[in-house]
């Protein structure tokens, strides 16, 4: 950021020795101070720092009123990285020559490089009052903007800069990222490439084009930046950092592993790298490892809520008890209460209103579980009741989110803006009740509800499970979920839906159910569709127990890990461990279209759920499709899941209450081909009618839920 001004030398007119009187000594060390000041000048043009530091000081010695001299050596000492230093030396040339508009201008970039933002704006200012159009000046003050979270006048004074300056590559370049933080992604490519066009091999612009290509979903172009910028540096830890993102959103998980690697090869203190780490091994079922990482990016940042609940997500997987992980999750709710600062203590939603204002808040807008379980319910709310309020906090946009969009009376992205922004907008919008749809998973926003900006805040649909945070009033369940005894489990209060705290929306696709496969094929099928970080080693054995326990039977599995080749092999290795042939596998990623998802199914004669952390979409799916889902009975919230689900369906037969009574269930519904296909052929109809996809019926159980906590808080009781 650094730019300096290089002045033509005064020309250094030496008096002849002896000719001077006694008032023109002042003059000659005035004069001899300039020559000094300009073979400083010299030095620095030619990148020789110490030289010109020298020459500089020497300067001052002579002249120490010289404001020029004070400025060009605190230039040296900018560019030697001692910022603190050489702001001092500006301070002193400004207050011998207020007007010397270049020590404002590096007293603002060295105030910014020390993240004092309001001086250094203060200093920029004085440099735009001196010379209104000046470019560079213009353009810190938008960057300090950007900052502040004040991405309109960012934007105002970058697109004044590109007036002055149109072949500034760099000036597109933070309008760029600018722009994409505003969500304007399409905008902010065009100026990434308009700066590439001017600079081909500016790096940084590369980079950021890859980082808004990725955000849209454009890996492939995402891909081709993050390796140029590497062709250009390829020691920048980030870059391949990002660029393992990319192979992990393409489930190449062994390449993102070596991205990482590599990052942390090159930056061993990279909290981002060691917590992308963590993601790719936990999704790779290494769980032990991928905590390990989620702990080492927290050791290096210990206020990173992102790796605190990755690490939380990551504990859902194991044997961890209930009561250890609330501690491990409470300590995430002290962090970001910490974090977070003053609370709002007063709201501007009217008390006595007979329609609630509710606010969604939530990553998962679109083409994903909570889209699909949020759909139905959506088109069933009654307006007079509930006013709905979203705040979405990814950009992804699809067709479901074309669908649901005009359910909500507003729709305010929250990408790009930060905690305290969104908390502020949220309270002016007048609030009741603010929900939490992430819990610990991806795109959450959880240290907004920190800030307390309505009312009445609860956690639902995301995860089942405590978010650790006392601003977090409630927690939604059920009484099949959450049973008396789980209640001291949680941070939030418990408020149970009288019998379901899920409803799937009735696919839209059009799949027919399958007579029983086992029917023409000879044997059975069990299958999982789960994402494989569920199927921990103690699922494996069980599952190998099954298979070894019924004759010829195979297990079908399809999830998105198996996308890697590597990932198939680890898989098959570890059922053979367990002296399960390969071949009794049967291996697949990810469909092109969910559709052929659904199809899949039809493979399938038997759903084996996993544990402790069971399938919650999946196994609804199933239902619908025709295939009875054997799940076991576990001792919280997330695993109680499963148990809600069965009875919900009429299926209360098919829970297990241990491993051995899991395998024997399995065995013995495997026998009776004959009851199994009477079971397919009448499921949906079933479920169909069942609590889990009654979305009118779930709609008032809902609403009357929001209304009974909004009841009693106003009365004064806490929850």
């Amino acid at each position: 950021m650094f730019n300096w001004f290089k002045k033509t030398a005064p020309d250094v007119k030496v008096a002849e020795p002896g000719t001077l009187g006694n008032g023109a000594i002042t003059q000659f060390a005035k004069s001899e101070s300039e020559g000094l000041n300009s073979q400083g000048n010299a030095c620095l043009g030619k990148g020789k720092l110490e030289e010109a530091a020298v020459c500089f000081r020497r300067a001052i010695a002579r002249n120490p009123r010289y404001a020029e001299a004070h400025a060009r050596l605190g230039l040296v000492l900018q560019i030697q990285g001692n910022m603190g230093e050489a702001a001092t030396l500006y301070r002193q040339a400004i207050m011998l020559n207020p007007d010397l508009l270049m020590a404002h201008l590096n007293l603002g970039f060295a105030l910014m490089n020390l993240g004092e933002y309001q001086a250094a704006e203060e200093s920029l200012r004085r440099v735009t009052a001196l010379d209104p159009g000046h470019a560079d000046a213009l353009q810190s003050l938008g960057v300090i903007a950007a900052q502040r979270g004040d991405l309109t006048r960012a934007v105002t004074l970058l697109y004044r800069v590109i007036e002055l300056r149109p072949n500034n590559a760099a000036a597109h370049y933070s309008l760029g990222g600018i722009l994409k933080d505003m969500g304007r992604n399409d905008e902010a490519v065009a100026r990434y490439r308009h700066s590439l066009e001017l600079n081909p091999d500016y790096a940084e612009a590369h980079f950021g084009l890859g980082d808004v290509l990725a955000s849209i979903g454009q890996a492939d172009g995402a891909m081709a930046s993050y390796r140029r910028v590497l062709e250009l540096k390829p020691d920048i830890a980030r870059v391949h950092s990002n660029l393992g993102n990319l192979f992990k959103l393409s489930h190449r998980l062994t390449e993102a592993e070596a991205c990482y690697r590599r990052a942390l090869e090159l930056q061993p203190d990279f909290a981002d790298a060691h917590n992308n780490m963590g993601n790719v091994l936990h999704d790779m079922g290494r769980f032990d490892e991928a905590r390990v990482s989620y702990r080492r990016a927290l050791q290096i940042n210990p206020d990173d809520p992102d790796a605190h609940s990755n690490l939380l997500f990551s504990m859902h997987y194991t044997g961890m008890s209930a009561l250890q992980y609330l501690e491990e999750a409470r300590s995430y709710g002290r962090m970001v209460t910490k974090m977070a600062g003053p609370q709002f203590t007063s709201w501007l939603c009217t008390e006595g209103s007979r329609r609630l204002r509710v606010g969604i808040v939530s990553g998962d807008l679109c083409r994903h579980p909570v889209g699909y379980f949020l759909e139905g319910l959506l088109s069933n709310i009654d307006p007079a009741r509930c006013e709905l309020f979203a705040y979405p906090t990814n950009p992804k946009h699809d067709d479901l989110t074309a669908r649901i969009k005009p359910a909500f009376a507003g729709w305010k992205p929250l990408h790009g803006k930060n905690d305290e922004t969104v908390a502020r907008m949220i309270h002016a919008d007048g609030i009741h009740i603010l929900l939490d749809l992430s819990g610990h998973t991806a795109h959450n926003r959880l240290p907004i509800f920190a800030r307390k900006p309505a009312p009445l805040q609860l956690t639902w649909l995301g995860l089942p499970s405590t978010t650790g945070m006392t601003e977090m009033d409630y927690i939604l369940g059920d009484p099949y979920a959450i049973p008396v005894e789980y209640e001291n489990h949680f941070s939030e209060a418990v408020w149970r839906m009288p019998e379901t705290y899920l409803c799937l929306t009735v696919p839209s696709a059009h799949v027919n159910v399958a007579q029983l496969p086992a029917l023409s094929s000879g044997y059975v099928t069990f299958g999982s569709f789960n994402n494989l970080a569920k199927m921990s080693d103690a699922v494996v054995a069980v599952w190998a127990r099954i298979l070894k326990s019924v004759p010829d039977s195979k297990l079908l599995l399809k999830t998105r890990q198996l996308n890697d080749a590597a990932v198939c092999e680890r898989t098959r290795r570890r059922f053979e461990l367990h002296g399960v042939e390969p071949a009794r596998l049967l291996l697949g990623g990810t469909l092109d279209s969910f559709d052929d998802h659904l199809l899949m199914y039809n493979k399938v004669d038997i759903a084996l759920d996993t544990f402790p952390y069971p399938g919650v979409t999946t196994s609804v799916e199933a239902l619908w499709m025709g295939v009875p889902v054997l799940s076991l009975r576990g001792d919280r919230f997330l695993s109680g899941t499963a148990a809600g689900i069965a009875c919900n369906a009429g299926l209360p037969d098919w829970i297990a209450e241990d491993e051995n009574g899991y395998v024997a269930k399995a065995a013995a519904f495997a026998v009776n081909l004959e009851q199994l296909s009477a079971l397919r052929n009448g499921l949906r109809k079933q479920v169909g009618a069942s609590p889990l996809f009654d979305a009118p019926r779930f709609a008032r159980n809902f609403e009357s839920a929001l209304s009974g906590m909004w009841e009693k808080g106003s009365k004064g009781n806490p929850p």
